[in-house]
């Protein structure tokens, strides 16, 4: 009986599970939600929530309003396609479209980078940005974190 207890001991460590808010996003978890968002000017999906951040696949085609988040930072991973990142300045005609968030139709002011697939962006809480698609396609992974 102590010989059964001991090898039961042995063995329990090894059906350890993952720790909690551990997750892997695989290649073809992200292309099966990506094919879900093509075919629309912009689309997203939140993946997960942890505590201050949470993570999306974007899609778009098109190009995207101006749009500043008050208490957010955006980090994104290019997937697919390319864009005309615009940052920085000041949102033209700026509305607030929901609690924090304000969009407009353009950047007045702003620097232009092109960015395309594998380049990673961080874009701080209460700076300005917008992606110029045009005729495209164009997936990003985000992460959004809280301040």
């Amino acid at each position: 009986m102590r010989l059964r207890f001991a090898l039961l001991l042995c063995v329990f460590p090894l059906m350890a599970a993952d720790p909690p808010g551990f997750v892997i996003w695989s290649a073809a978890n992200i292309k099966g939600v990506e094919k879900k968002l093509e075919g629309q000017k912009f689309a997203s999906q939140q993946l997960d929530k942890f505590g201050n951040h949470y993570t999306m696949l974007a899609h778009r085609e098109g190009d995207g309003s101006a749009e500043l988040h008050e208490t957010e930072a955006d980090i994104f991973v290019v997937e697919t396609g390319a864009a005309m990142l615009i940052v920085g300045g000041e949102v033209v005609d700026g509305k607030t479209t929901a609690p924090h968030e304000i969009r407009g139709p353009s950047i007045k002011g702003g620097v232009e980078h092109k960015i395309g697939p594998g380049d990673i962006v961080h874009i701080p809480a209460k700076t300005p940005h917008q992606l110029i698609v045009g005729k495209g396609k164009f997936t990003y992974f985000v992460v959004k974190v809280g301040q």
